[in-house]
């Protein structure tokens, strides 16, 4: 008989706070995620200074010079939260058919709404789905985007495998996220921010877990270096970093294809 789960961490206002090192952190993830659904597209606005405006459509201006010319018909999004990432990349490639999956109802509720207002809607799609399990045939997608998943997988290297899977090679994979600042000077003011203020701004909203669980997150995921290893490891060939506002978030471009093959 399997001992029963842990209880889950909540902050003092009630708020979900997710443990990694918990048998229920998958969970409560989902959790939070549901808990903040309504306010978060406001509530990254405001934290990130705006900054979250600019950092997707750079990702894919970055992703057009990475990859090799060629059409674009299937897109996926996975962790697709709200739909911000899936209706850019709708609108980029007016040819392509976009995915968006995520494993969080509230989240693609507000998706779903949103995108019932943006000429682009109609050619993206939602699902419910995990990073740990795409529904999906091999070699399905002509790109595979993901913005602010990596830090809340219980599993990376399994998802990036995943994300392999469904690729077609040349075909691309887009990973943006948090990741720590590449400047000795901005890093100490980033974390006086990120790991101070945040969380009280979270807490000013009732959601002080969801937000010190954020830098928590980001002390969890591995180094730019180690993270193209995973990429490597996971099956890609051609992979590149391409930090964004002094490092503070990162680009990874992973090409579907032989690890010989880094002509370009």
């Amino acid at each position: 008989m399997s001992a029963p789960a842990a209880p889950s961490r909540r902050a003092p206002d009630g708020s979900p706070y997710p443990d990694r090192t918990t048998p229920t952190f998958e969970r409560d993830v989902r959790q939070m995620f549901g808990h903040i659904a309504e306010r978060y597209d406001w509530f990254d606005h405001v934290a990130s200074m705006g900054n979250d405006f600019l950092w997707r459509p750079r990702a894919l201006g970055q992703l057009d010079r990475f990859r090799r010319p060629g059409p674009v018909r299937r897109i996926l999004d996975v962790g697709c939260g709200t739909g911000d990432l899936a209706r850019l990349a709708a609108r980029r490639y007016p040819a392509a058919r976009v995915v968006g999956v995520d494993f969080t109802g509230p989240m693609l509720a507000n998706a779903l709404r949103r995108g019932r207002h943006a000429a682009e809607g109609r050619r993206v799609g939602l699902a419910r789905a995990t990073a740990l399990h795409l529904p999906f045939a091999d070699a399905s997608f002509d790109l595979v985007t993901n913005a602010f998943l990596a830090r809340n997988l219980s599993d990376l290297s399994r998802a990036l495998a995943e994300m392999r899977r469904v690729l077609r090679p040349p075909g691309v994979l887009v990973t943006l996220e948090i990741t720590e600042p590449t400047s000795p000077v901005f890093g100490p003011i980033f974390h006086a921010y990120f790991d101070q203020v945040v969380p009280m701004m979270g807490a000013a909203v009732a959601s002080e877990g969801p937000y010190r669980y954020l830098p928590e997150s980001l002390r969890s995921l591995p180094s730019r270096s180690a993270f193209v290893g995973l990429l490597r490891n996971a099956g890609f060939g051609r992979v590149v970093a391409r930090p964004q506002s002094f490092g503070i978030v990162t680009t990874y471009l992973a090409e579907a294809g032989a690890a010989s093959d880094q002509s370009r």
